[in-house]
């Protein structure tokens, strides 16, 4: 029951019955006279509306013009007429004496309540501090400094409390009568007719739960001397104990009775002025209000009949019911619908040039009324609801893609008004629904108001308030496509003039508010890298920028650019994950085990290997989307890459240090020839297990990590528009790097070769030279194969040594390097002793032996993971065949291949 009668007080307040207190009571009368003598009329001709009005003596007009305490009454209706509720309670009844001694009009501007003593009634703490250390500055210093800090003491001792207090007025002689609530610094007037020029003013000051903390009086005979407007001052004291608590600031206007109020209350009454008194009882009697606006039944009967029998012109009529439905005006479907129905005739009659000085002036008040609502229903046209009291709703209802009921009869009006074909009606309409898109836009940022403060940037956030964060600005600009989609719904169904293009007149607004939004979010809470919420935020936003291509919106002057809002973040991820992967190639930061992995390889490429792959799933969703960024991600791991290598390099300097030696350019200076000498004279050269390691490495890189790698990448380039100039530049950098590796690999496998060709070259038995120099045409096979007894011995150690340092494919790069070596050996001999033909079939035989030891060690320890080309005769085997025999061409099959 609470809760109804709270809900109905409300109603009240916002629909306040129609007041008959400005006439005086012989206006009313006289009009109520009329009324009468008309019904009388209409009766006389059979007229059966008017019976309503003649039945029980006019009963019915006696109520509606609060005529039951000033007309006489027969004896027995005496009592009854005296208790009667509706006279009683009748706002605009007639009161003899009520407002005779004038008005005031009161405004409370400002109220300081002292702490503590108005709030606990007790001594203030604070102010007996105050009031000691004025004291001692007393003693200290001069009476005027004492003074001036006793002031400053006090004025900071009160607190203006406008927005926890509040204020009921009243005046003394209506006690009975309910206050006036009032709000300090609301700025709202409030006005007291005056029965006595010795009456009081009340006020009543409460907290937020209610509570009288204090009141004051102002007696109004005070302010009759003085008939200026007045601010001042008043003193508030509590109701227990009488002292001043505080003090309020009061506005108030008097002004008395004159003679000319006088006049107009009880002067000649117009036809105009009884027709108004009429229009308003039918009205009150109608409970006419927001949502009730349309006269119906008797009442409207009597007013048109009224117009027509006493001479009120049309125009005025309209006028007059107009300005009494824009006094309640909503923006509902209903309430524009009938003001536009009674607006039409007037406008055209404006435009005849047969209105009157005083209907222009009337009709003008009404044409601003109207654009104001109007202005109120294009900018919250979103917001728009039937069922609310006040037309607009809190909430925006997404259940259904029409417009508003109410727009198509503000459009009528709106074209009724304005040259819809001029510049500055567009422009007006214009303005309007941008303001209704910067309305949308501030509830749907409201969320994202606190991560955009001033306080926020600079501050460390923890990861869960980051992604959500990131998950609110991802849900804006969803709510912005939304909108904009509804902007497109509603102009399809041609409701707007034509002029009015709205999806995209509110784009600019969207995307101005939207950019400056992300901009100061990406400020103060910057993306540290391509992290799922950041991912989905960028999509979000270039989603956002998509829609509006496929919707083919073009904002004129303001854009959401996702590249330009999120490029340098991207960049700079990048840039930051490749300076991290380098400073992991650091020597100081590489962990060296001495242990290789399963595959004989590198822990230290491996694991940086799998950094590279990690980084590339971190870009995966990025690069997906825009795939563009492949070509700085492809450079930045190349410069990684090339880094590894080097670092890997560096790591077996000691291992790969008698391989550069051999590496070197050969420049026959006294130099070179000292340290090839020197060389030579080292003892046997052992393939050290970290070299097979280091070889192994760079082969996987080759062969697994690196194509892997490349793959993805293609992936994600194939994706890329052909419109991007810079397309055709992708796989320079990989491809550098292939080359790089590729040589480092050729170099290093030709630096072992040479060196197992010293090895050989160390001993007279091994020496290839010497063997084939000791071979005469009367040596048969088997003397041939005794001499390269040793060779063949030493052969298989080197090849099984090989085998156990190296993978297979190494392995066989090497065993065929080391082939193809020692057949240049024989090749080059053979070359110096073209005349000795003699000797042709024992080097037939020793080639043999050559091929017979490389393939069956080969073949023994590999097994059928060889491939059937790794067993054919490298090109120097080929070149020496073909010199010993005349039936071998001098061509090599164009199946052959490179050794390593």
């Amino acid at each position: 029951m609470d809760i109804e009668e709270s809900v109905s007080r409300a109603q009240e307040k916002l629909n306040p019955p129609i007041c008959l207190s400005g006439h005086g009571p012989l206006h009313i009368l006289v009009a109520y006279d009329a009324c009468v003598r008309l019904c009388l009329r209409a009766w006389a001709k059979g007229c059966i509306e008017a019976s309503e009005f003649l039945a029980d003596e006019c009963l019915l007009l006696r109520k509606s013009f609060g005529l039951q305490q000033l007309l006489l009454q027969p004896q027995e209706g005496s009592v009854q007429s005296i208790t009667d509720s509706h006279a009683s309670s009748c706002v605009g009844a007639v009161n003899k004496t009520k407002g005779s001694a004038g008005r005031i009009k009161v405004q409370v501007r400002k109220l300081r309540i002292f702490p503590c003593q108005g709030i606990y009634g007790s001594y203030s703490i604070r102010s007996s501090s105050a009031y000691i250390q004025a004291g001692a500055q007393y003693v200290r210093q001069v009476s005027e400094v004492v003074r001036a800090g006793m002031k400053n003491l006090l004025a900071t001792s009160s607190i203006d409390l406008q927005d926890i207090y509040s204020c009921l007025l009243w005046l003394k002689s209506a006690i009975n009568e309910e206050g006036v609530l009032a709000h300090p610094g609301s700025g709202d007037m409030h006005v007291f007719n005056l029965d006595s020029s010795s009456d009081s003013l009340l006020l009543e000051v409460q907290n937020s739960r209610g509570s009288i903390i204090g009141r004051c009086a102002v007696r109004i005979s005070s302010l009759i001397d003085d008939l200026h407007d007045h601010v001042r001052w008043w003193p508030v004291f509590s109701n227990q104990d009488h002292e001043c608590i505080g003090k309020v600031q009061l506005f108030i206007s008097y002004s008395a009775s004159s003679s000319e109020d006088s006049s107009k209350k009880w002067g000649p009454l117009g036809e105009a002025l009884a027709y108004d008194i009429v229009m308003e009882v039918a009205m009150r009697a109608q409970h006419f209000q927001q949502r009730n606006l349309r006269l119906h039944g008797p009442w409207k009967w009597l007013l048109s009949e009224f117009a027509v029998f006493y001479g009120v012109p049309n125009v005025y009529v309209t006028l007059r019911y107009l300005m009494c439905i824009m006094e309640v005006a909503t923006p509902t479907e209903d309430c524009l619908a009938l003001v536009y129905e009674l607006l039409s005739p007037l406008i055209n009659a404006q435009d005849e040039t047969t209105l009157t000085r005083q209907e222009k002036r009337m009709l003008s008040d009404m044409i601003c009324q109207v654009d104001r609502l109007l202005a109120s229903v294009f900018e919250n046209h979103k917001l728009l609801d039937e069922s609310s009291v006040s037309g607009i709703s809190e909430t925006v209802n997404r259940s259904t893609v029409t417009a508003a009921p109410a727009l198509l009869p503000a459009v009528q009006l709106f074209t009724l008004l304005h040259d819809i074909l001029s510049v500055e009606a567009e422009k007006t309409l214009s303005d309007y629904f941008q303001r209704a898109a910067r309305k949308m836009c501030r509830r749907h940022m409201a969320e994202t108001d606190e991560f955009v403060s001033n306080g926020t940037e600079g501050f460390l956030v923890d990861p869960i308030t980051t992604a959500t964060a990131y998950s609110k600005l991802q849900a804006l600009c969803g709510s912005m496509c939304t909108e904009i989609q509804g902007d497109i719904e509603l102009h399809n169904q041609h409701i707007l003039p034509s002029c009015i293009d709205l999806p995209n007149i509110t784009a600019d607004v969207y995307c101005k508010e939207l950019s400056e939004r992300l901009r100061s979010f990406l400020l103060a809470l910057p993306p540290s890298g391509p992290f799922p919420h950041v991912v989905e935020l960028l999509k979000a936003t270039a989603e956002f920028q998509n829609c509006l291509t496929a919707w083919k919106i073009n904002p004129t002057k303001h854009r959401v650019d996702a590249k330009d809002l999120f490029h340098l973040y991207v960049v700079l991820w990048i840039q930051e994950r490749r300076l991290s992967l380098l400073d992991l190639c650091k020597a100081d930061k590489i962990r060296w085990t001495g242990v290789g992995t399963s595959s004989d390889t590198s822990c230290f490429v491996e694991e940086m290997y799998d950094r590279i792959k990690d980084t590339l799933n971190d870009y995966n969703s990025l690069l997906n989307y825009w795939p563009e960024y492949t070509l700085n991600l492809e450079s930045a791991i190349a410069d990684v890459e090339t880094a590894v290598v080097m670092a890997l390099e560096k790591q077996n300097g000691d291992v790969l240090a008698p391989l550069k030696d051999v590496m070197l350019p050969k420049k026959f200076s006294l130099q070179y020839m000292q340290k090839l000498t020197r060389r030579r004279s080292l003892t046997l050269y052992h393939v050290p297990i970290q070299l097979g390691t280091f070889l192994n490495t760079i082969k996987r890189l080759l062969d697994v990590l690196r194509p892997k790698i490349d793959a993805q990448m293609k992936g994600w380039v194939a994706c890329i528009p052909n419109l991007v100039a810079n397309k055709l530049g992708y796989g320079e950098r990989s491809n550098e790097v292939t080359i790089f590796l590729r040589a480092k690999y050729k170099n290093f496998i030709q630096a072992i070769v040479e060196k197992l060709a010293d090895n050989a070259r160390l001993q007279s038995t091994t020496k290839v030279k010497k063997i084939l120099q000791d071979i005469s045409e009367s040596g048969g096979e088997s003397d041939i194969r005794d001499r390269m007894q040793p060779l063949r011995q030493h052969l298989s150690d080197t090849i099984k040594h090989l085998h156990d340092v190296f993978t297979p494919r190494v392995f066989v790069a090497i065993c065929r390097g080391y082939w193809d070596r020692m057949g240049q050996d024989v090749l080059h001999f053979l070359e110096n002793r073209k005349e000795n033909r003699i000797w042709y079939k024992g080097f037939h035989y020793a080639l043999m032996i050559l091929d017979d030891i490389f393939a069956s060690q080969m073949q023994k320890l590999e097994g059928h993971c060889l491939q059937e080309k790794d067993l054919d005769p490298p090109r120097s085997i080929f070149e020496a065949r073909s010199m010993l025999s005349r039936d071998v061409p001098n061509s090599l099959d164009s199946s052959e291949y490179s050794c390593y």
